[in-house]
């Protein structure tokens, strides 16, 4: 799988929801480990890749840490701090993901999609505060905010597919056995 394929699906599995009794299926810490994953293969020496897989690893332990707060009996303060947490990460992850891909883009002149880029994650982080404090009585939540919101991840997720046969987002890094097998 390539890596900005692996980051596309990862995002799926983060902010997708399939829930069967309750539960959700799809489980966001693989869903961040895949985003992890796919950033480490696109990473050199000092670029912008390594500070967005950082962020997809702290994910990967609030993600772990919210679906825990959710199942266990604990405290309602807790939980909202844990749900604050997951969310504002997320946002600021997808944030570092798309400005690590767009530095790689506008080395290569490829200026067109930047711009698409960063107009959706502007929507994407934008509405998705937007969303946060309005799940806290600080805004007015309406379906039209919900339905952007929704619409800027789809676009973003579509466009992070499209992308993913660049020749400047192949793989840095040599793929393991296990890697290789899959693709």
């Amino acid at each position: 799988m390539r890596p900005v394929t692996k980051i596309a699906t990862g995002l799926v599995i983060v902010f997708g929801a399939l829930r069967f009794n309750g539960l959700d299926l799809l489980f966001d810490p693989v869903g961040w480990g895949m985003c992890a994953a796919g950033l480490l293969l696109l990473q050199r020496p000092g670029d912008a890749f390594a500070r967005a897989q950082a962020s997809a690893l702290c994910m990967i332990v609030v993600s772990l840490l919210a679906v825990l707060a959710s199942g266990a009996r604990t405290d309602e303060p807790f939980r909202h701090v844990i749900d604050i947490a997951a969310t504002t990460g997320a946002l600021v992850t997808v944030w570092l993901i798309v400005d690590a891909l767009m530095t790689r883009m506008r080395s290569r002149g490829d200026n067109s999609r930047v711009a698409l880029l960063d107009v959706l994650r502007w929507a994407v982080a934008g509405l998705g505060a937007a969303g946060l404090l309005a799940g806290y009585g600080y805004a007015e939540l309406s379906s039209v905010l919900v339905v952007g919101w929704f619409a800027a991840l789809v676009v973003l997720t579509v466009v992070l597919y499209r992308l993913a046969d660049r020749p400047y987002f192949a793989a840095t890094r040599p793929a393991s056995d296990s890697e290789v097998s899959s693709a």
